[in-house]
């Protein structure tokens, strides 16, 4: 049989690199930024809104009687719906708070709080970020509860296989990373959810990594929260989202109290504010929320799959590059997204991220917020690429370069 030769195109990388006026060094020169995985720098168009809400624009919200802080009371919700929008929920659904780590705090207090008690069970992966571990041993440790924690497949993804296997009606909590912040692994999401759900437990997915790469459906997928922070979105820090299913958000008890997330207080009694201003106690990081949609414009003019399209190239090309140099391990799978951690046999991760620095590459070094993954994987930390709008090919040749100096250096 007639063997039949792909034609198609290799995925035309974006060109947006101009757009982010951090990626060159004083000097001028320019700058290899490898590090979006931990945040990513900022486009003109989100550092002139959040401009703009600091001068002309501000005002606080939902509490002045005068027309600028109606219009910033304004702009403020309709970034909740924008932000609610994006990961196909809805505005009443959306709180903001000050990053995933929060949120996750936020429901493991609130909702663990008040739903577990002694002899119920939350299951986590191998995988997770510290974020999505000590929230839950916190609460684990006021209620009784128990966790479990399901393993990796070779490649590194979550076992669900062995998750449906380890599942049981005690289970009330499955709280898992839609994106792996080292390895760069894409869970099955909506299988996930339904292995949950299955035997009555809920699904919380942290989303840092997945929503500046992947298209997102909260209701499409099924999970019961999830949780996102702008500022690996291209927009600033200090602000994130907790989406949460409305029923479960309306029993759910108040996490902070103060000001905005009251209906009627009393020295005897105080009544609380339906979601989402019951979780949202305090003046509000206005700014930040500008800057939040300003970052999903941005994002959503290019589209996401072409910004997965974009990164899979240069993982693809990374990975290529690295696995031509001996001395070096690639960790995590072929499609990772993304995200490339590796190791240089002999050399600590440090000083890889140093000798690199000297070539103005800048990556992660370390165990990335994930101590129970280095153990698995058997390092005490990798180091890790992660890729995003701005990056090309060049990033990734000077990245190749910096590490063959690093190979010379250590013989």
């Amino acid at each position: 049989m007639m063997s039949v030769v792909s034609t198609l195109a290799p995925p035309r990388l974006l060109d947006r690199r101009t757009d982010f006026p951090g990626l060159v060094t004083a000097s001028g020169e320019p700058w290899h930024y490898l590090d979006s995985a931990a945040t990513a720098q900022k486009p003109r168009q989100v550092i002139d809104a959040i401009a703009r809400s600091y001068g002309g624009d501000y005002a606080t919200v939902h509490r002045g009687v005068y027309a600028r802080s109606a219009d910033m009371t304004i702009a403020y919700e309709a970034a909740r719906r924008k932000a609610a929008a994006f990961i196909g929920g809805r505005e009443d659904e959306t709180i903001f708070v000050r990053g995933a780590t929060e949120g996750i705090n936020l429901v493991a207090s609130s909702w663990g709080g008040a739903n577990l008690k002694s002899g119920d069970r939350i299951l986590l992966s191998q995988l997770e970020h510290h974020s999505n571990i000590v929230p839950w041993q916190l609460v684990a440790e006021r209620t009784g509860a128990v966790i479990d924690v399901a393993p990796l497949t070779e490649d590194g993804r979550i076992d669900l296989d062995a998750v449906e296997a380890m599942l049981t009606p005690q289970h009330k909590m499955v709280s898992l990373a839609h994106v792996s912040n080292v390895l760069g692994s894409v869970l099955d999401a909506k299988r996930a959810a339904a292995l949950a759900h299955n035997v009555g437990a809920l699904l919380l997915l942290d989303g840092c990594q997945a929503v500046p790469r992947l298209p997102v459906d909260v209701a499409a997928l099924g999970c019961d929260f999830y949780v996102y922070s702008a500022h690996k979105l291209y927009g600033p820090t200090g602000i994130g989202v907790l989406w949460g299913r409305a029923d479960l958000l309306q029993a759910m008890p108040p996490w902070q109290g103060g000001g905005a997330m009251i209906d009627r207080v009393t020295f005897e009694r105080t009544t609380y504010a339906p979601p989402p201003q019951r979780f949202e106690a305090g003046t509000p990081h206005i700014t930040g929320a500008i800057g939040l949609a300003a970052a999903i414009d941005y994002v959503q003019a290019i589209g996401v799959e072409a910004i997965h399209a974009h990164e899979c190239a240069l993982v693809a090309e990374a990975q290529d590059a690295l696995s031509g140099i001996n001395a070096i391990r690639l960790f995590g799978p072929k499609d990772s997204a993304g995200i490339l951690s590796f190791e240089m046999q002999g050399v600590h991760p440090h000083d890889i991220g140093t000798i690199l620095d000297e070539a103005n590459v800048a990556i992660r070094a370390g165990h990335h917020c994930a101590q129970p993954l280095m153990d698995h994987l058997g390092v005490p930390a990798t180091a890790r690429a992660s890729f995003g709008i701005y990056s090309n090919s060049e990033d990734v040749a000077a990245l190749v370069r910096g590490l063959e100096r690093v190979r010379r250096i250590f013989g």
